[in-house]
């Protein structure tokens, strides 16, 4: 029977299709692993620059692009006839010799691009210090070597970025950069997605390098796997390599502290580890965020992400309010009131929650007992913005035990007030960064940590966090900043906007808009009328993201607000706007509007 592999991208272009030539493809790869008579067979590509290359004829008109090796077939792509059979001809495939990870490479350009890099090269090459070996030992291609010698600037090797693999553009890059062999590797290492390193790699064995690959393929043995891969958003089945990584970690003896940057996959990371921890955990799991609106969707997304109904029941969603509620209303027998007479504050029913979680185990029963804890593991999301009595919660609501805590966060992120450094708490947790963004373009990023502005915060970690090593994998258009002479031409111009974005096609929840204010989300949702887009304060927009996003009265007096008087509170305040402002700008995947009436935020003079 055929071993098949899924590659990324290919679910979304099934989606793509029209239903009949869909529906025909998933037949024809049903038939395929049944291995049954009339299923579709692999077809040699005549001047493929790969020998392992094949098609496979799914349906009227369209082919599937595979890489086969014995049993083993994975598939890149399904195309119209030409095009199929022109990607089988230009595309090769190796194994890294380092990673043990499967590489694409777009030979044809490459065969095209050497002429005019020997053309240019000058009497030195960016390369010539470094020597062969170590070249080789970064996991560059012995073929690419010559090509590589060829190249004197740092602009060829981005030029160089789209027909190479990630895996040997990287390590270049970095080299390129002035980088040391060191900066190289560890760039280089941000591509592993397997936390187990491989003891020895066999450059012939595609079948081991596919599992070293889960960012690049998954296996599927039935009908069920098959239309479950292909049925599902890509995020439920291809992370990367980092989220990869972190998310399906092996065992952990103490917290972990995951901390990214806006569209580094935090919050997918958050729902596979906890999807994880469910399947191989000890008991139930906890899925922390900041809000209820926020849980819901994360409800929602492990709905999807979880087959198995007995895993996913083993999975709850709530944020620390619920978390204390729930402890008291189990202890006291009804739910405690929060208005009228008797009504306690949030903050005492916090520490009566960890009163009662602290009476009822007791610190020595953790790693004896720990099925006494309501929660074997928790996993928590937003980690930024919770308070000192929130973590003391949340650590006595889990046994002291390998895999208990596993916190995701962004200091430069914060929309409260909150401080807090889990070190100070007695929570010693690992430390895991994630630096790429792969939601927003390298123009809206730039842009948005300029606004973020003001140096270093601190939180979460001892001392400061800086905003550095943040990068994004995409460009796009620059942001546009507007000034208008007044608040109801601003609003006008709003409309605008959201209505030519609107005629253009794009979908009404791919669009959101933003403001400081209440009253000035109410204004902006008079302005836009019939017009079905998301209208929300800054922090509303947390969590989420849109293909567009406008930002309005980003103007003096309103971002910031008038701040107070006393120093260290008004530096705090103005980080606390900081941060506010660069959630919002950071929502938005593609296109970034922000305006303002008047004289701008002093936080938009850079």
């Amino acid at each position: 029977m055929p071993r098949l592999a899924i590659g990324p991208g290919l679910p979304g272009r099934l989606s793509a299709l029209a239903q009949p030539v869909r529906r025909d493809v998933v037949v024809a790869l049903r038939r395929f692993l049944l291995n049954v008579a009339g299923a579709p067979h692999p077809e040699r590509v005549r001047g493929a620059r790969d020998s392992r290359v094949a098609t496979l004829r799914l349906g009227e008109g369209h082919r599937g692009v595979v890489v086969r090796q014995r049993d083993v077939y994975w598939l890149r792509t399904v195309l119209p006839d030409a095009e199929a059979w022109s990607h089988a001809r230009r595309h090769r495939y190796g194994i890294n010799p380092v990673l043990g990870v499967v590489e694409e490479w777009d030979a044809d350009a490459l065969e095209r691009v050497e002429p005019a890099l020997r053309r240019s090269a000058g009497a030195t090459r960016l390369f010539d210090p470094i020597c062969d070996g170590d070249l080789l030992a970064l996991g560059i291609d012995v073929r690419a070597l010559p090509l590589v010698r060829l190249i004197t600037t740092e602009a060829d090797v981005e030029a160089l970025e789209p027909f190479l693999p990630p895996t040997q553009h990287a390590p270049l890059s970095a080299l390129a950069r002035g980088g040391s062999l060191s900066e190289a590797w560890r760039e280089l290492d941000g591509w592993r997605a397997v936390e187990e390193e491989p003891r020895q790699i066999d450059t012939e064995d595609l079948y081991a390098a596919l599992c070293r690959s889960p960012d690049r393929a998954v296996f599927v043995a039935d009908k069920v796997e098959l239309d479950r891969v292909l049925g599902a958003p890509e995020w439920c089945t291809f992370l990367r390599p980092p989220q990869h990584r972190l998310a399906h970690a092996g065992r952990h003896e103490q917290p972990v502290l995951v901390i990214g940057g806006p569209g580094t996959g935090k919050t997918l990371v958050a729902l596979h580890r906890a999807a994880h921890l469910a399947a191989r955990g000890k008991g139930p799991v906890l899925l922390v965020t900041f809000s209820q609106s926020l849980g819901e969707d994360l409800a929602a997304r492990l709905d999807t992400l979880i087959g198995d109904e007995a895993v996913r029941k083993r999975v709850e969603v709530g944020n620390p309010e619920r978390l204390v509620m729930r402890i008291v209303s189990e202890a006291e027998g009804r739910r405690p009131a929060l208005v009228g007479p008797g009504a306690r504050t949030l903050a005492e029913l916090t520490d009566e929650a960890l009163r009662l979680l602290s009476r009822t185990t007791g610190d020595l029963l953790d790693d004896v007992d720990p099925g006494r804890k309501p929660y074997r593991h928790i996993v928590v999301d937003d980690a930024q913005d919770y308070s000192a009595a929130q973590w003391r919660l949340l650590r006595a609501a889990a046994p002291h035990a390998h895999d208990d805590l596993f916190v995701l966060g962004d200091p430069h992120q914060r929309v409260t007030d909150t401080r807090v450094a889990l070190g100070a708490l007695g929570i010693p947790a690992e430390q895991r960064a994630l630096r790429v963004s792969y939601r927003l373009s390298q123009e809206v990023l730039s842009f948005a940590v300029r606004l973020r502005g003001g140096g270093p915060v601190d939180g979460l970690v001892k001392g400061m966090s800086p905003l550095y090593g943040l990068r994004a994998e995409g460009a796009g258009g620059r942001p546009v900043v507007l000034a208008y002479e007044s608040p109801e031409a601003e609003l006008a111009g709003l409309a605008a906007t959201v209505g030519a974005w609107l005629e253009e096609g794009v979908p009404p929840g791919e669009i959101a808009v933003a403001a400081r204010t209440p009253a000035l989300v109410r204004a902006a949702r008079r302005a836009l009328g019939e017009r079905d887009v998301r209208v929300s304060t800054f922090q509303g927009l947390k969590g989420l993201e849109f293909e567009r996003v406008a930002v309005i009265g980003v103007s003096e007096g309103v971002v910031p607000e008038t701040p107070p008087d006393d120093p260290a509170a008004r530096a705090r305040a103005l980080q606390r706007e900081r941060g506010m402002l660069y959630v919002a700008c950071t929502r938005a995947r593609s296109i970034l509007y922000v305006s303002h009436s008047g004289r701008g935020s002093p936080f938009l003079s850079f």
